[in-house]
C-alpha cells in the first residue's frame, strides 16, 4: 500500500507508515524513518510503477497453474483431504506428492520402500573411515524433497506429534537430520492413508512422548541434561500417603 502511495504523490512519511499491514503496524517509528522520501524523484516513482507491475502479472500468471492443478486434482480430493490433515501440510503440498508418488500404494509395499525409493532414509556411506556423498540421506527425487522439506519446518511449528518429534530430536542431533526424520514420518503416514480411503489422520499431541516414557526414564533424561550442564545431581525418593485412599504415593526429588 506504501508503495502505490507514493506512485500516486504521497511524500509524507508519517502517512505512508500508517498505510502499514499487520505486524509492521508495531514498527512505525522505524517505518517513518525508512519512507523519509526526500530523495525520492518522479523518474523513482516510473520505476517503481513498474516494477509493481511486473509483480502484479507473475502473480496473475502463479494462479493460472493453480487453477489448472485444482482441475487435475478432482478426481483425488479425498486423498488430498487425507494429506491435508497431515501436521505441515497444505493443499498445495498434497497436490504435489500425490504428482509425485501417485495414489496407488500397492507398488510400495510398505511405508519403508516409499521412503527407501523417495531416499528419506538415514544412510550414510563412508570409506576409510571418510564419509562420501553429498549429504547423509542420498539423493532423491528432488519435488518430494522440497514438498516433504517445507512441510517438515512447517510441523516443527506446530503444537502436535510431528512438532514435538521435530524439537526433541533438534536437542540432540543437527537441525537439518531432526528435519528429515520428520520428513521421513509425514511419508510413512501418507503411505498409510493413502493406502486406505477410509482412513484419516488422527494427531497423537504434544504430549505423546512424555506420555509413553516412564518416570525412571523421564528422570534419567533430565539428570543426564543437568550433567551436560555442568551440575552433579543426587535424587533420592519421597514417599507420602494419599489422604484419600491411604495409598502410597512416591515423588522423585532432586
Amino acid at each position: 500500500m506504501s508503495c502505490r502511495a507514493v506512485i500516486a504523490g504521497e511524500r509524507n512519511p508519517r502517512v505512508l507508515a500508517d498505510l502499514a499491514l499487520g505486524k509492521m503496524r508495531r514498527k512505525t517509528a522505524l517505518l517513518e524513518e525508512a519512507l523519509d522520501c526526500s530523495f525520492f524523484t518522479p523518474e523513482h516513482a516510473f520505476v517503481l510503477a513498474m516494477m509493481l507491475a511486473n509483480i502484479d502479472h507473475y502473480t496473475a500468471q502463479v494462479a493460472v497453474p493453480d487453477e489448472k492443478s485444482a482441475v487435475l486434482c478432482e478426481p483425488y480430493e479425498r486423498q488430498v483431504a487425507q494429506l491435508d490433515a497431515i501436521p505441515g501440510f497444505g493443499v498445495t503440498a498434497a497436490q504435489d506428492l500425490i504428482a509425485e508418488i501417485g495414489t496407488d500404494m500397492t507398488v510400495f509395499p510398505a511405508a519403508g520402500h516409499l521412503c527407501s525409493w523417495a531416499r528419506v532414509v538415514p544412510r550414510v556411506t563412508e570409506s576409510g573411515g571418510k564419509r562420501k556423498g553429498k549429504n547423509a540421506t542420498g539423493r532423491g527425487n528432488p519435488y518430494i524433497g522440497g514438498t516433504l522439506g517445507e512441510a517438515a519446518a512447517g510441523a516443527g511449528r506446530t503444537q502436535s506429534f510431528l512438532g514435538a518429534k521435530y524439537h526433541r530430536l533438534c536437542r540432540h542431533m543437527p537441525k537439518g537430520k531432526a528435519r528429515v526424520a520428520v520428513m521421513r514420518t509425514q511419508l510413512c503416514i501418507a503411505h498409510a492413508l493413502l493406502s486406505d480411503p477410509e482412513a484419516d489422520y488422527r494427531d497423537l499431541g504434544p504430549g505423546y512422548y512424555e506420555q509413553r516414557a516412564g518416570t525412571r526414564r523421564q528422570v534419567r533424561g533430565y539428570i543426564r541434561s543437568l550433567e551436560r550442564c555442568g551440575y552433579k545431581v543426587t535424587i533420592e525418593p519421597v514417599t507420602d500417603a494419599n489422604p484419600e485412599t491411604g495409598e502410597l504415593i512416591t515423588h522423585t526429588a532432586v
